[in-house]
């Protein structure tokens, strides 16, 4: 049977553990080839990368600091060298923090917003001359509920989150000539395992009476990356149960 992503090849950054992980696993079911990088993760990243093999599917782990641009462009080349071009990246690497404004050190604010904005920009750039010699492409950006209730003590992640929001805006314009969608995926409160950095959840149970799973945003994150989703582009795309309405 012809799955809807076969030929493709999906880099997704950060991708170790829930809903990256579940993104993951979905793409490939779908066809695509997966390539998850982490920069810390090693061991998580091979259990993905294992348990979409031993799927049938096709995994490989890249580890590298997207934060560093060399290591970035090294990353998208051998992507693309291995199997022959790069068509859908996720940015999905982040990392988290609560503190203060008042108490809040350069160092920490720095730390937040250059992985999310700074590697969210390096992968973005390399990656994107692959897809605009194939007219083909999607770009995904994990955004989250955080920058649109303005949660307190969290003003780094907050302003990293919506700083995506225009990076989406203004490539969604920028490539929609080459066939390119780029959407964001903001998600809400999301149950199961937490990292460590990401600390207590915040918030009340959303509307719909519960609390999401990962794969409510794997599901989202595979749709988009789907031809079907080919009249999507420049959109937030909030899966928070009704925790925030647009």
């Amino acid at each position: 049977m012809n799955k809807p992503l076969t030929g493709k090849v999906a880099l997704l950054t950060g991708a170790v553990r829930r809903s990256g992980r579940d993104a993951a696993i979905r793409l490939a079911e779908d066809g695509a080839k997966i390539v998850i990088n982490a920069k810390n993760s090693k061991t998580l990243a091979e259990n993905v990368v294992a348990e979409i093999n031993d799927a049938g599917g096709t995994a490989m782990v890249h580890m590298a600091d997207i934060t560093d641009e060399a290591q970035v462009k090294e990353m998208i080349g051998h992507v693309a060298s291995a199997y022959g071009g790069l068509d859908i990246l996720v940015n999905n690497a982040a990392n988290r923090g609560h503190n203060k404004i008042v108490d809040m050190s350069f160092k920490e604010w720095k730390e937040i917003t250059s992985i999310v904005l700074n590697g969210s920009f390096l992968c973005t750039r390399s990656a994107v001359k692959y897809m605009i010699g194939k007219k083909w492409g999607r770009i995904i950006f994990l955004g989250g509920i955080g920058p649109h209730l303005g949660y307190p003590d969290r003003c780094h992640v907050s302003t990293s989150k919506m700083g995506l929001v225009g990076l989406m805006h203004c490539l969604t314009n920028e490539l929609a000539a080459d066939g390119i969608t780029v959407n964001v995926v903001a998600p809400g409160r999301i149950g199961g395992e937490r990292a460590a950095s990401a600390g207590e959840p915040s918030g009340n149970v959303p509307p719909v009476g519960f609390v999401g799973e990962p794969a409510d945003v794997g599901r989202t994150i595979q749709f988009l990356c789907s031809p079907d989703a080919r009249f999507i582009s420049g959109q937030t795309i909030h899966v928070n149960g009704g925790g925030f309405l647009s």
